[in-house]
């Protein structure tokens, strides 16, 4: 897909709230929020929960990339897709599945300040 930025394929397509609308919205025709879906999906909603499933896959392979460039202690999630609280109950067990070493210790948390915690920081360096 075309991402924002211009180029295509880039992760943000697939691991962003837009991405995961879009996928979701690919596989049933239904142009539903991010939020309604992982709604839908908690509800039962078959083709939410296989969107869901995709999305967490494909965030938690991301992740064990920078696992096995940087190896990170802690991923801090921001943005409206750090408010669906499985990501935090699920990713773990897929980084370490997909990340290249024995056993990965590292935590995933959501943001302090929540999804708007980059606002916050982008207002705190303003002053500067």
């Amino acid at each position: 897909p075309a991402c924002w930025c211009g180029l295509n394929g880039c992760l943000e397509t697939w691991i962003s709230g837009s991405g995961f609308q879009r996928d979701h919205e690919a596989a049933t025709g239904r142009a539903w929020t991010a939020q309604a879906i992982a709604d839908a999906a908690r509800e039962g909603d078959v083709q939410a929960s296989a969107a869901l499933d995709r999305y967490i896959d494909r965030l938690g392979r991301a992740l064990a990339m920078v696992v096995n460039l940087a190896d990170p202690a802690v991923f801090v999630l921001g943005g409206g897709m750090s408010n669906v609280a499985e990501l935090y109950d699920r990713l773990p067990d897929i980084v370490a599945r997909h990340a290249f070493c024995d056993h990965w210790e590292g935590r995933i948390v959501p943001a302090k300040w929540g999804d708007s915690s980059g606002v916050r920081g982008a207002a705190r360096l303003w002053g500067d």
